[in-house]
């Protein structure tokens, strides 16, 4: 009897391409009314970068898009959802089956974002692929709120830290580090690394010290001001 065989193979990604990305940034900023002038000052992101990535023509890095999402007040979760699958309040156990993660090609990163379908996660798991090979400026390095931990499944990279610092991670080695300072990873083995990273949100420590930082700045400027 002729047997037929069954080839195995891996389910495929849902990319999140940069056109649907822009419209959802667009919709968002438009349910509240505002203009791109209004967002670019809440977000520290310019204008020309909203302006071309609403329209699809850029894709950002995590520190740009986390800065338009804290602005929009749009959750990562709705934010990176698959299209066509509304992201719900975080409820319950979320599975992604391999390959099912959404998606999204950065500037220097891959990054498939995991259990996208729940809104309210304190913790963003991202499965990523390091395609930068250099530190090229200061626009390189990635800052936002929150902690980060990366843990690398194959290939070598090195982190880099805005305070001159630089560590190698091969596979198996895991890094977790404050996310506020400035940070960039690069692939420094043959093949570009691939990494498992969960970046949190601002605690509630770190928010009273940012907020405890900018109430110290306060009664200097106002003297600034008079003088």
């Amino acid at each position: 009897m002729k047997t037929t065989k069954v080839s195995k193979r891996e389910p495929p990604s849902n990319t999140l391409d940069r056109v649907t990305f822009g419209k959802r940034l667009r919709a968002a900023r438009k349910q509240f009314g505002w203009t791109l002038a209004t967002v670019a000052e809440m977000s520290n992101v310019s204008i020309t970068t909203i302006s071309r990535a609403e329209r699809g023509q850029l894709a950002l890095s995590y520190e740009k898009f986390s800065a338009l999402g804290r602005a929009l007040q749009m959750d990562m979760g709705s934010m990176f959802s698959e299209e066509g699958v509304p992201a719900t309040p975080f409820a319950g156990p979320v599975l992604t089956r391999a390959g099912e993660g959404v998606v999204y090609r950065g500037l220097s990163f891959s990054y498939e974002f995991l259990g996208t379908t729940a809104v309210g996660k304190q913790m963003s798991p991202v499965l990523g692929t390091v395609h930068a090979r250099s530190v090229n400026g200061p626009e390189d390095y990635a800052r936002h709120h929150g902690e980060e931990f990366v843990y690398v499944l194959t290939g070598t990279i090195d982190v880099h830290f805005d305070t001159g610092k630089v560590v190698r991670l091969e596979r198996g080695d895991s890094l977790y580090f404050d996310s506020r300072i400035g940070h960039a990873y690069i692939s420094v083995s043959r093949h570009l690394a691939k990494v498992i990273g969960v970046i949190t949100s601002e605690s509630s420590m770190m928010k009273m010290a940012r907020q405890g930082e900018a109430a110290d700045t306060q009664p200097a400027q106002r003297k600034a001001i008079r003088t």
